[in-house]
């Protein structure tokens, strides 16, 4: 009895520890690119009322850029292509083996019904492969922020979207 207690909050403990499996929360990566035709790349720390704190991605230094200062900032997405070729895939194939294992038309065919289930759904797999990948690839575009040239309330507007984005997001 007493060994199973302390393996219960042995358990308990690795289980609901907080602490063991959290991860911490990572910024968006960004590519600012600035009027004077300089580029900083990094991580989003934080957005202040008039710059963004990030952090470099080569030095790992911090480096607070003036919006004022900004032309152009581009959020840099994951691509999503595997993840969306490989559900297209997975339904396609199941869609072909389901397929052929509904159908009862002919005596040889009704024999042979794996076999014919397996290519149905290799085909139905690259059909869905191709499918899948095309809005995986899509949501993985980059999203490009214009910033210079832009009115004091769309910036806070793009400010505000970014400090969504932020590792910090109420910074103060």
């Amino acid at each position: 009895m007493k060994k199973f207690v302390s393996l219960f909050l042995i358990f308990s403990l690795l289980a609901l520890s907080g602490n063991l499996i959290a991860k911490e929360r990572r910024g968006a990566e960004l590519i600012v690119q600035e009027t004077d035709g300089t580029q900083v790349r990094g991580e989003l720390i934080a957005v202040k009322e008039n710059s963004l704190l990030l952090m470099e991605r080569y030095s790992g230094a911090d480096v607070s850029v003036d919006i004022k200062d900004v032309g152009v900032i581009t959020i840099v997405k994951k691509s999503k292509i595997l993840q969306g070729a490989s559900i297209g895939a997975f339904v396609g194939f199941t869609c072909g083996a389901v397929y052929v294992l509904s159908t009862q038309s002919t005596q040889y065919w009704w024999n042979n019904r794996v076999t014919y289930a397996t290519l149905y759904g290799v085909i139905g797999a690259c059909i869905g492969a191709l499918f899948g990948g095309i809005p995986g690839s899509i949501a993985g575009i980059d999203k490009t922020i214009q910033i210079e040239g832009e009115s004091d309330s769309e910036i806070k507007e793009a400010l505000e979207y970014l400090r969504k984005k932020a590792r910090v997001r109420n910074f103060q």
